[in-house]
């Protein structure tokens, strides 16, 4: 074949692989901790997923397994559905809940007179949820104003005007009518996709991929 053809047989063996290696790469998934919009759009999705569970709202205490525990599927909360969705995406809020008030205990609400974590119900808190997000994620502005919002932020409420009673729920990527996002939440009627998120005093506005760092 001669030099030539030898230096060209090589060129043309290296191309391949190259090739190769990029389309081996390009068909590996996202990962959903590797880009924000991506990740946002999978949490829209499987809080909207949620919406489809028969579930009965329930607020007892449950002794449950860690880490990736969870109380019975036909009963939760607010806030199980975020640790659901999360939980469907791979993020474990107990076990990131938990290591982190382990290593934080102080920085973390005492609203309930514990001197220690527990694993049953620490991360099904909503008061713990939103400092695990403002120290791991982003705490963003809270606004009027529908565009602020993207899907797979996490939005907090008061709704008791008269005193406290602490919502969570998911922005999705679904609108009202006026365009506003619809958020996957569990008032107390089991999941449910429905036009709250300016109806209640918003009391935080979170973005949290299981990426960032402690702040």
């Amino acid at each position: 074949m001669g030099i030539l053809g030898d230096k060209k047989q090589l060129h043309k063996q290296a191309l391949l692989s190259c090739l190769a290696l990029y389309l081996a790469i390009s068909a590996l998934p996202l990962s959903a901790q590797e880009n924000g919009e991506d990740f946002g759009k999978m949490l829209s999705d499987a809080g909207i997923e949620r919406t489809f569970d028969d579930v009965v709202y329930n607020p007892n205490y449950y002794a449950i397994p860690y880490p990736n525990g969870d109380v019975p599927a036909n009963i939760g909360v607010c806030t199980d559905v975020v640790i659901r969705a999360y939980r469907a995406l791979g993020i474990d809020l107990q076990k990131d809940v938990h290591e982190d008030m382990q290593a934080n205990f102080l920085q973390y609400p005492k609203n309930w007179g514990l001197t220690r974590t527990d694993t049953n119900i620490d991360h099904r808190r909503v008061p713990n949820l939103q400092k695990f997000f403002t120290r791991h994620g982003q705490s963003l502005e809270i606004t009027q104003d529908n565009a602020d919002y993207l899907p797979g932020d996490l939005v907090t409420w008061n709704l008791n005007p008269n005193g406290r009673l602490d919502h969570i729920g998911i922005v999705t990527d679904r609108l009202s009518p006026e365009g506003t996002p619809l958020i996957s939440h569990n008032i107390g009627s089991g999941p449910e996709l429905s036009d709250i998120l300016f109806r209640f005093e918003i009391t935080g506005h979170y973005r949290y991929s299981g990426s960032n760092p402690t702040q």
